[in-house]
C-alpha cells in the first residue's frame, strides 16, 4: 500500500501571489499543444494549417477550455447549487472544471478559427484531435498532485492502492494516474499514429471521440463518483453518461468518413 505524497498545491508563493501546480499543468497543456501543433504543421503542410492558425487556435482554445470547462461543471454537475449561488460561478479558484464542457468550448473556438481562415471545420478538428490527449494527461497529473478526484476503494492487497489525505482510512485506486495513462498517453499514441497517414475527412476526429469516450468510460469504474451526485441510472457515473454519446458520435463519424472516401484529413 502506498501513501499519497502530501505535495503543497502551491508551487510558488511570493507575498500574496500564489502559483498553483494545477495552473502550471494548464500551462504545460497549452505549451504541448503549441509545440505539437507546429511540429504537425511543419511535417505535413498538405493539411493546410499554418502557424498563424495554430496561434489563433491556442488563444481561442484557452478561452474555450476555461469558459466551457467551468460552465460545463456548473450545468452538468452542480446546477442546483450554482442556481442558488450564482456569484460563485466565477470562483474558479475553488475548483470545478468539466472536460466535456471544455470540449464543447473548444469546438466553438475551432468554429471561430475555421471561419476566420476559411478552413473546413472537420479538417481543422482532424488536425487538432491528436494534440489534445497530452493536455488531458497534464490535467490529470495536476489532479494527482492536488490529491483530488481519487479512486474508489481498492482491494486491501492491491500493491499500488493508495491512501489519500482526505480519502479516508482505506486504500483507494489512484484513478488520476489511470486516467493519465489511458486518456492521456495511450490515447495520444493511438490518435497520433492513426493520423500520420491521410484519412477521410472526419475520421481522425471520430477516432478521438470514440477513443476518449471508451477510455474515460472504463476509467470511471475506478474513480470515486462525486459525493453530491453518486451513481446515476444503471449504476453509471455522470462521467460515463457524458462519455457514452461521444463513443456513438465518434463511431458514426468514422463510418460516415469512410463511406465518403474524401482522403484529405
Amino acid at each position: 500500500m502506498l501513501i499519497h505524497p502530501k505535495i503543497d498545491p502551491v508551487a510558488i508563493a511570493i507575498g500574496p501571489i500564489a502559483v498553483r501546480w494545477y495552473g502550471l499543468m494548464y500551462l504545460v497543456a497549452f505549451g504541448l499543444f503549441f509545440f505539437l501543433g507546429r511540429l504537425r504543421a511543419r511535417r505535413a503542410p498538405w493539411r493546410g494549417v499554418s502557424y498563424e492558425v495554430i496561434d489563433d487556435m491556442l488563444f481561442w482554445g484557452v478561452l474555450g477550455v476555461i469558459l466551457g470547462g467551468r460552465l460545463g461543471y456548473v450545468l452538468f454537475y452542480k446546477f442546483s447549487y450554482y442556481a442558488a449561488h450564482p456569484m460563485e460561478v466565477l470562483s474558479v479558484w475553488q475548483g470545478g472544471m468539466s472536460f466535456h464542457g471544455g470540449f464543447l468550448g473548444v469546438l466553438v473556438a475551432i468554429g471561430l478559427v475555421a471561419r476566420k481562415h476559411g478552413l473546413q471545420f472537420l479538417r481543422l478538428t482532424d488536425f487538432i484531435a491528436p494534440l489534445i490527449p497530452c493536455g488531458l494527461a497534464a490535467g490529470r497529473m495536476g489532479n494527482f498532485i492536488n490529491g483530488e478526484l481519487w479512486g474508489r476503494l481498492a482491494p486491501a492487497d492491491l500493491p499500488w492502492g493508495m491512501l489519500f489525505r482526505d480519502g479516508g482510512p482505506l486504500p483507494r485506486h489512484p484513478s488520476q494516474l489511470y486516467q493519465f495513462a489511458l486518456e492521456g498517453l495511450l490515447l495520444f499514441v493511438i490518435i497520433w499514429l492513426y493520423s500520420r497517414r491521410q484519412r477521410p475527412t472526419g475520421a481522425v476526429s471520430g477516432a478521438f471521440l470514440a477513443g476518449y469516450g471508451v477510455l474515460r468510460f472504463v476509467a470511471e469504474y475506478f474513480r470515486e463518483p462525486d459525493d453530491f451526485l453518486g451513481l446515476l441510472a444503471w449504476n453509471l457515473s455522470m462521467g460515463q453518461w457524458l462519455s457514452a454519446p461521444m463513443v456513438l458520435a465518434g463511431a458514426a463519424m468514422m463510418a460516415w468518413a469512410t463511406a465518403s472516401k474524401a482522403r484529405v484529413a
